[in-house]
This record gives C-alpha cells, sequence and structure tokens, in this order.
C-alpha cells in the first residue's frame, strides 16, 4: 500500500473526511485518475487523501487499511483487472461499516450497472470524467445533501477548469514508478472494441499549461514518461511541440511513450523522432488487423499502405522503439487472415508485436457483432473472447498460447539472434511460431510460471532439430549473453561449448526490455 504522502496508513492520524484509493495491476502503476480528483477538490483538498493498493493484496488487508483512515467517504477507481477484488472490499466495507458513503468511478462502472454485484454495494456511482463531479458530490455529502442519486452522470468537464494533478507525483512516484501525463483526452475514431470510441470530441489541455506542468516534473526530478493520449499525434503542431520540448531538455535516463496513429505521420514528425537517442522514445502503434473486411467490420480506418511506409521508416532511421498491436477474435478474422496480417506486420520490424485476445469491456459497440459471427465472450473481467464463427475454442487456446509464447521469445528481447531461425527460409514465421508454440505447450503443459533458463533450454532443444547441435548452441549462448549481460550459467550446453566464466560483466541483468532489443 502506498499514499501521496509516503507514509503508513497506521502511521496516520485517523479523521480523513475524503480517503481516494484503487488497487494498481503492479506497484509500478501510479493511478494518475485518483490524482485528479485530488487535484480538483478545491477547498476539500486539505481534508483528502490518496490510498493505492496492488493487485496481489487481499481484500480485507485492503478493507482494514482503509477503514482505519474513519473516512466519511471513500471513492474508488474501477478498472478491468481490479473489478472483483473491488467488489470484494467494498463489501466488506458496507458491512462493517455501514455510514461510509462509498463512490465508484471508473470505466468498468460507468456503463451496463444493472446487474453488477460491485454496484448494488455502493452508494453512488460516477459515470464519465469525474474530475469535477466527484468534487460537487463530495460538498453536498460533507454539507449534510443527501440526495443524489445513485448513479450520476458527470457531464464532460471544461478542460480550462480542470485542474493538472501533476504536483501530487511524490519523489517516490517520480524515482520508482511510472508517470501518466495527457495532453488531451478523447479520440475521433469508432473502432467498435474500443471504449475510446465513446469518448468524443477530442479536447485538449491548454498547451502552455501543460509544458509548464512538465517543466516542474522535469525539474523535481521525472525521467520517465507514458502519455496516454489516445491519438498523440491527431494534432500534428500540438505533437511536435511536445517532442521538442523532450528533445529541447534531453538528460540521460529520460524515456517517453505516446500512442500514435501509425498512417498519420507527416516527414516533419518523422524526422524529429529521429533525432531522439536510440531507445529513448516508444511509439505503441494500434494497427489490430490487416484484413480489410475486419476493419471495416469494427469501423476502423486506417491507410496500410501509409502505415507500412511509416514503420519502415521508423526502423531505418530512427531509434524509436516501435510496439505494435495486433487483436485476435475480431470478427471476420479467420486463423488464416491474423496469420498473414502477423507476417506482413513482422515483415515491418517491429521492436515489439503484442498479440492481444479481443475483450467485450462493458459499453463498446463490438456485441453488435455477436449474432452474426456468433461471438461467446467469458462472462468474468477481463471478457476475453472464448470463440466465434471462424475461431473455434481450441484454435483460440492456441492463439492465446501463442501470443503468450511470443511475448516471453520475442516482445522480450532476449532471443533476438535465435528465434528467426524458426522461421528462416519459410513462408510463413506466423506458421513456424505456431507450431512451436503448440509443440511447447505439450511439453510444458502451461504459459506461465517458466524460468528463463528453462525458456531457453526449451528453444535449444526445438532448433536441435532444424539446426546442427553446434550452430543451435552458439546461437542460443551469443543471445543468452549478448552486450555482456550477466546471467546464469547454461549448463544443457556446457557438454557442447564451455561456458565463459568472464562472460557478461558490464551491463545489469535487469536491462530494461527496451534496451534488449537494441542492436549491439
Amino acid at each position: 500500500m502506498t499514499d501521496y504522502t509516503g507514509g503508513a496508513a497506521s502511521e496516520m492520524a485517523s479523521g480523513t473526511e475524503i480517503l481516494l484509493s484503487t488497487i494498481n495491476a503492479r506497484y509500478i502503476h501510479a493511478a494518475v485518475g485518483l490524482r485528479y480528483l485530488l487535484a480538483n477538490l478545491a477547498e476539500m483538498r486539505p481534508r483528502a487523501r490518496i490510498i493505492e493498493f496492488e493487485i496481489k493484496q487481499r481484500p480485507l488487508e485492503i478493507a482494514s487499511e482503509l477503514l482505519a483512515l474513519e473516512p466519511r467517504i471513500i471513492g474508488l477507481g474501477v478498472y478491468i483487472w481490479n473489478t472483483a477484488l473491488t467488489a470484494e472490499v467494498v463489501a466488506i466495507i458496507k458491512r462493517v461499516r455501514p455510514q461510509t458513503v462509498v463512490i465508484l468511478g471508473g470505466p468498468e462502472v460507468s456503463h451496463e450497472i444493472n446487474n453488477q454485484p460491485l454496484a448494488e454495494w455502493a452508494d453512488h456511482i460516477i459515470t464519465g470524467e469525474a474530475d469535477l463531479k466527484f468534487a460537487e458530490v463530495c460538498r453536498g455529502i460533507l454539507s449534510g445533501e443527501r440526495t443524489w442519486p445513485k448513479v450520476i452522470v458527470a457531464e464532460l468537464p471544461a478542460m480550462d477548469q480542470v485542474q493538472l494533478p501533476y504536483d501530487l507525483y511524490t519523489r517516490e512516484d517520480l524515482a520508482h514508478r511510472v508517470l501518466y501525463v495527457e495532453a488531451s483526452r478523447g479520440c475521433p475514431f469508432t473502432c467498435e472494441f474500443c471504449l475510446s470510441s465513446l469518448d468524443v470530441p477530442v479536447r485538449a489541455f491548454d498547451l502552455n499549461r501543460f509544458l509548464a506542468a512538465l517543466e516542474d516534473l522535469l525539474a523535481r526530478g521525472a525521467r520517465v514518461f507514458k502519455f496516454v493520449d489516445r491519438t498523440f499525434n491527431l494534432n500534428i503542431n500540438t505533437s511536435r511541440a511536445i517532442l521538442q520540448f523532450f528533445l529541447d531538455r534531453w538528460q540521460e535516463g529520460m524515456f517517453v511513450h505516446f500512442e500514435m496513429v501509425p498512417d498519420r505521420m507527416p516527414q516533419a514528425l518523422l524526422e524529429l523522432l529521429g533525432r531522439f537517442p536510440s531507445g529513448a522514445v516508444q511509439l505503441e502503434v494500434g494497427i489490430q488487423t490487416f484484413d480489410e473486411a475486419t476493419a471495416k467490420n469494427i469501423s476502423r480506418r486506417q491507410n496500410y499502405e501509409k502505415l507500412g511506409e511509416n514503420l519502415r521508416f521508423l526502423r531505418a532511421h530512427t531509434g524509436v522503439h516501435v510496439h505494435a498491436d495486433l487483436i485476435v477474435g475480431l470478427p471476420g478474422e479467420s486463423l488464416e487472415s491474423f496469420g498473414r496480417g502477423f507476417d506482413r506486420l513482422l515483415a515491418m520490424e517491429p521492436q515489439e508485436i503484442q498479440v492481444g485476445i479481443l475483450k467485450r469491456l462493458r459499453g463498446t459497440p463490438i456485441v453488435r457483432h455477436d449474432k452474426e459471427w456468433e461471438m461467446v465472450y467469458s462472462p468474468h473481467p477481463p471478457y476475453e473472447i472464448l470463440q466465434n464463427k471462424l475461431l473455434c475454442f481450441e484454435t483460440l487456446q492456441r492463439l492465446r498460447r501463442f501470443a503468450r509464447f511470443w511475448d516471453l521469445f520475442s516482445n522480450s528481447g532476449r532471443f533476438t539472434e535465435t528465434l528467426p531461425c524458426l522461421w528462416e527460409g519459410q513462408p510463413s514465421p506466423f506458421e513456424c511460431f505456431l507450431r512451436f508454440s503448440d509443440w511447447l505447450g505439450a511439453r510444458l503443459g502451461r504459459n506461465h510460471s517458466i524460468a528463463l533458463v528453462s525458456l531457453a533450454e526449451h528453444l535449444y532443444h526445438y532448433l536441435a532439430t532444424e539446426l546442427s547441435v553446434l550452430q543451435a548452441a552458439e546461437i542460443l549462448k551469443r543471445d543468452w549473453f549478448r552486450g555482456g549481460i550477466k546471467r546464469e550459467r547454461l549448463p544443457f550446453l556446457e557438454e557442447i561449448i564451455p561456458e565463459d566464466k568472464k562472460r557478461g560483466t558490464d551491463v545489469p541483468r535487469s536491462a530494461k526490455r527496451q534496451q534488449r532489443h537494441l542492436k549491439t
């Protein structure tokens, strides 16, 4: 558990009136939504506090920490990864302290609220962007007004009235956590699988005010920034100004992440990206599908020719780390068409290909395809597709395994030379890796909790049937110790290639994933 003052709940005085909390997927993720709520509480801000938890904590422990502060109001952020655990926490709180007012917000409770067990326990649910509405509700409750309905719809706030929250990032946040920032909200596109398709219109914060906040974060020592703008390069002038801002102030150790539309990158933007040090900028580019009929089904518009040109330029002329997304299970996408799209993307050489499984997020219009394409989703978070008209349950399980092993072997950057040996000279890397994934799944019986040395050993044994034993061993060993990284022994290779005990002393084993993808 962490709080924005940096102390522990047991060490803080009781009597907090407004407690803002959420359960993060990992400690490294700082909840920017809570900080927006606190920043906009105005005169109530001194009466409020943020406390963050992690998904690995038990509900009784979380509820105990929250109630120990004796709050009058508890505001909880609910997301797809924490909805089940949050429901248990809220149930405990309302059973033990029914007089404590529980207010929920966040994407998981902003749509399809009926029949959610979590919603039944809450006193109020604020749907939409609650920056200003949460303060209004709290002000009324603390003054004795209890006439608010259970479901409160927040109007879109005027961006010039929303206080920026970045002063609430603590010294600990700056040193150890990802700092989430945003220059705009909303998305102009209508992709039916995405909640952002409901966020219209696109609204921007005043650029000068936003850059002044970034300047303050830099002065306080911030070095890692993740922009959560859904389409960072929608306004090219704004995106260029922000990139130039970072370039002018660049220091060793800085890292910036943006989500960009891959077919909307004019030459001036590409050239500006090329001026950053290698590995210092990461672009997340959502491609999702290369099948034009499937893209039409989900109302996704993109210029595939321009997309390819831009990705090839980024790889050839910049040091940008490209993280590209594809989705399995979209209505109309078959195993064969997904494989063709995967091979097409791989040929563009992004450092990472994130293969995601389609999720039926609450409120998204993807449900309109349920009957025609026989879409069947899990009823439990994260609501992943189980089967559809073109992909049976067993095939989707194969693709889940494919996605997991691709992440472990390729996206990790640990086997950049060894892995392409799986498909060298073959027409379809997708089919080759799918066969390897099937083979590995049968041998291991799982796709989680696998030691890195075990992954390396299984990859070696599979390759040794395709290459000579010595060739497979030499390639794998070069990957294992690439860049001087100090790692544990590879005992299964020692009879083939003697272990060099002096190898690898320069680069820490915990090197960032992006650094492992750099050519050495």
